[in-house]
């Protein structure tokens, strides 16, 4: 079981050079994840964007040119639909977002007639949190791209995240589904989501993960407050995956465990054809190396598994 996000980086150098294909990185902290990625033996660098530019900026920071190779493209969205094709013409295995919008992102991947996303597919971010106050990882969704999700939504997500959990290793992850309250109410829809839910994985409608829900936050991840307010449920404050009833309150808490408590994360879109890196432009090079492997482990684990089938 992977508890650390350096642990993540140590299993995927163990393993096969992923490709990963970069849109107009052109900024300093992708240049230098993604150079530090090839350098320490993730990944296979393609750059597709304005050449001029990234080796000016790579230049300015002190990144030799690496990279596996670079596709001039001046155009900012002829760039990024380029990095979508040739990802989805399997030319590459994993797609990163550079200096592009999170919307042109979104629509070049959401794209019906040349995008990544399969026919009935769905898009989720997964967030993993490396919270210096907790002991192992955090799987925590959807904190970029589901506004309000309804109850499907929320069972892929969770199927999403547990996917994701197992690459970290962890077999049979707790996994909470969050809201205000334990007790069921109308009033809160979250609350009967995440009851409906339970009941999908006692059921079998959901395998791979034991599911509490509705949940507080503090009993997800706490258990002295689980052991105070009386509740039984299996792994009361061990939680490996928090799903959360929307994008606000998830957003609030990765954010919160960033900047006051000093969390590291990785984070990827998952529900396309291939892992999507998607950090903000402001994200440390830190985060968006942390996140290619993430992406990478998670290819890997996809490639055993068809192996194995």
């Amino acid at each position: 079981m992977i508890k650390k996000l350096d642990e993540l980086i140590a299993k995927v150098k163990g393993s096969p050079k992923k490709r990963l294909v970069v849109a107009c990185g052109e900024d300093p902290h992708t240049i230098e994840a993604v150079a530090r990625a090839q350098g320490e033996g993730l990944v296979e660098v393609i750059m597709v964007g304005n050449k001029g530019k990234i080796e000016k900026v790579a230049s300015e920071h002190s990144v030799s040119s690496i990279f596996h190779k670079i596709i001039h493209e001046q155009e900012t969205k002829k760039a990024l639909n380029l990095a979508v094709k040739m990802v989805r013409d399997g030319e590459g295995d994993i797609l990163m977002k550079g200096l592009v919008t999170t919307p042109d992102y979104m629509r070049a991947i959401l794209n019906k007639e040349n995008g990544l996303v399969p026919p009935g597919g769905l898009l989720s971010h997964v967030t993993v949190v490396e919270a210096p106050a907790y002991p192992k990882l955090l799987v925590v969704s959807d904190v970029a791209v589901l506004v309000l999700p309804d109850l499907e939504q929320k069972v892929k997500m969770l199927e999403y995240a547990i996917e994701v959990a197992q690459a970290l290793g962890i077999e049979n992850p707790y996994a909470y589904l969050i809201s205000s309250a334990e007790t069921v109410s109308q009033k809160v829809p979250s609350t009967v989501d995440g009851a409906l839910i339970k009941v999908m994985a006692e059921r079998g409608q959901i395998k791979g993960a034991k599911v509490e829900g509705p949940v507080g936050i503090d009993i997800a991840i706490s258990r002295e407050s689980a052991a105070i307010k009386g509740f039984k449920g299996e792994g009361a404050g061990q939680a490996d995956i928090l799903i959360f009833p929307n994008i606000e309150a998830a957003n609030v808490f990765y954010k919160t465990c960033t900047i006051m408590g000093g969390a590291s994360l990785a984070a990827i879109v998952t529900g396309a054809l291939a892992p999507c890196i998607l950090t903000s432009r402001g994200d440390s090079e830190v985060s968006k190396f942390y996140s290619i492997g993430l992406a990478a482990l998670l290819v890997g684990m996809r490639g055993e598994q068809k192996q194995k089938a």
